[in-house]
């Protein structure tokens, strides 16, 4: 079994961002369906992702509901740097404040996970 954090920094913005997040939930989706243990993080712009993920009109919508479950949350800075804290916190999505209000990816390295960003 292997430890995956997947930690999301795409913008809302571009086709391209779209991509990186649709890969990003995608790989989150393939790890989880080998039974391997994921996390995923959205960190900087990517909280921008959280609102327009938990839209059910949105096209990305089920493949985020699909993986869900694995969302550890978003950084708390970057949620009110971007403006999107008080949309963050009409979900269930935790605001990820660790170090420093940011989420601290080197606990997940000292836990045994490998990083993968997109």
């Amino acid at each position: 079994m292997q430890k995956v954090a997947v930690v999301v920094l795409a913008d809302i913005e571009t086709h391209e961002a779209a991509g990186r997040v649709t890969n990003a939930l995608a790989t989150a989706k393939e790890l989880q369906e080998n039974q391997d243990e994921v996390k995923i993080i959205f960190d900087g712009a990517a909280t921008r992702w959280i609102p327009e993920l938990e839209d059910e009109n949105h096209k990305m919508h089920p493949l985020y509901k699909a993986v869900k479950g694995n969302v550890a949350g978003a950084c708390k800075f970057c949620a009110k740097a971007f403006g999107v804290i008080n949309e963050i916190g009409k979900t269930d999505v935790p605001l990820l404040d660790d170090y420093e209000d940011h989420p601290s990816l080197r606990n997940y390295i000292v836990d045994g996970y490998q990083i993968v960003t997109f």
